[in-house]
């Protein structure tokens, strides 16, 4: 209510606009903080190729997930329709305050790579109609093109899948449907583990999936569930070890595995052939292996958005998130992954930023994190430079041969509307545009002869004002 009459007051030129005013009343302003605002949409139940013992199982969802969680509970009420969903997120969004114009879109919802590639190609352009306000379009590629200058511009498309699905001819197929960021189901890095669970894939597509999707620019996001059946939490700590061991995700989704009464696990837990851990038990161990996370992985989750009331036993704390860090205070440590060192609202003086590379490397490439730091280790942008090394796999995209890729340009602070700036704002001192010219210095001297970008529909504009140029599936620029 509070922003419905400041905009009114504004439109009717009673009050000027203020944008630390609208701050103020903005609700969840935590939504907007990271730079831009998230979409999340569900498709239709459909059936998975996945036997996972953990997973719930209801008529009602796509697999693994549950009608009564808060993403899930909106898609249900639209019938899983793209349209309707987004529609009416932007119009919520944007009631509490939220600016809208700069769009992540998260499709979730079983497995993405299972679906009729016929219904991905609608649900996507249906999506994106919903963002170029309602113009239908003939074809995706032609609702991607209105995107790139329509009043919300998806500046990222995030969509997951199992590992097992993962093969060259889907890294162009992702490409051509605008995807930049892909979740991939790890669960485990024990092969044991995984066939306890039927997970129905090994710990070797694992790193066959990353590597290729690493080589086609694409950002990884894990999924790593601690407790599944057949591990204890000693085994997990060494688990969790096993990512940074050549896989190197850049995001990550701690998913504690949750007893559910319809999901096949249960009767494990009936037969005491299955004994979850407790809170106390869950918070140590999320505690212990958080300090370790490299600072280039941002973790996005640490517990499943599950309403507690589903669970049969074990942690229904929803908050693990706070008591995990309440016991890193209590210890005297903290986590340095990217979510715990983001600038967000704080104001920026760039003669005060430092310039970290920190480079690592994977199965298959050399990686660095290039990153803008303040004094107090905030994070105000960071970009992800790969250059692929001789064991990358073959992608067949030809925009890439020769390539160093860059797979994530990132600059924080509110989310602010296209063209509009505020003093001392990360994301309006020319941070991302410093950031490119680090990167190029940093290909250039490896022996790149040209620069690939995997760039979002929204972001195209942004490249291409910098030199970039389109090719079939990327932005490229020649480095001379």
């Amino acid at each position: 209510m509070l922003v419905a009459v400041y905009r009114e007051l504004v439109a009717t030129g009673e009050w000027a606009e203020d944008p630390n005013f609208l701050a103020r009343i903005r609700l969840k302003p935590m939504r907007t903080l990271s730079g831009v605002t998230t979409v999340t949409v569900l498709t239709k139940p459909y059936p998975c190729p996945g036997e996972c013992i953990f997973c719930p199982t209801d008529v009602r969802m796509p697999k693994s997930y549950l009608p009564d969680e808060p993403g899930a509970m909106r898609a249900l009420q639209h019938e899983f329709d793209p349209y309707d969903q987004v529609t009416a997120r932007l119009e919520a969004l944007h009631a509490v305050g939220h600016p809208t114009d700069k769009i992540e879109l998260l499709i979730l919802g079983g497995t993405w790579s299972a679906y009729r590639k016929d219904y991905q190609q609608w649900f996507i352009r249906r999506c994106l109609e919903a963002m170029n306000g309602g113009a239908p379009a003939e074809t995706l590629t032609e609702a991607q093109e209105r995107n790139e200058t329509a009043a919300h511009r998806n500046v990222g498309l995030v969509v997951e899948t199992r590992p097992d699905h993962i093969r060259p001819r889907e890294l162009a197929w992702l490409r051509r449907l605008g995807v930049t960021k892909v979740q991939i189901g790890v669960q485990s890095l024990d092969d044991r583990i995984l066939a306890l669970n039927r997970r129905g894939h090994t710990v070797a597509e694992v790193h066959r999936a990353f590597a290729l999707l690493r080589a086609a620019g694409f950002k990884i996001v894990a999924h790593w569930m601690p407790n599944l059946l057949g591990a204890t939490p000693q085994s997990d700590r060494e688990d969790f070890a096993r990512l940074w061991q050549g896989l190197a995700p850049d995001e990550l989704k701690i998913y504690p595995t949750q007893l559910l009464a319809n999901a096949e696990l249960y009767e494990y837990w009936q037969r005491g052939e299955y004994t979850p851990y407790t809170t106390a038990e869950l918070v140590d161990l999320i505690a212990d292996i958080k300090t370790t996370i490299p600072p280039y992985c941002r973790v996005n989750r640490v517990i499943r958005d599950i309403p507690s009331t589903n669970v049969v036993e074990g942690n229904r704390r929803t908050s693990l998130r706070q008591d995990v860090h309440q016991q890193l205070v209590e210890r005297g440590q903290q986590c340095r992954c990217v979510r715990c060192r983001e600038i967000r609202h704080h104001r920026v003086d760039p003669t005060d930023l430092r310039l970290d590379d920190l480079p690592y490397e994977t199965d298959t490439s050399k990686e660095h994190f290039l990153s803008f730091v303040t004094p107090d280790d905030r994070l105000a942008g960071f970009l992800r430079l790969s250059l692929p090394t001789a064991d990358a796999p073959a992608t067949g995209l030809t925009d890439l041969r020769g390539a160093a890729i860059i797979r994530e340009v990132h600059v924080y602070g509110q989310s602010l509307p296209v063209g509009e700036e505020r003093r001392g704002a990360a994301q309006h001192i020319g941070l991302g545009t410093r950031l490119l010219k680090e990167a190029e210095a940093l290909a250039r001297q490896h022996g790149f002869h040209r620069l690939a970008v995997i760039s979002a529909i929204g972001t195209r504009q942004y490249y291409l004002d910098r030199g970039f140029q389109r090719g079939e599936l990327y932005l490229i620029k020649p480095l001379v």
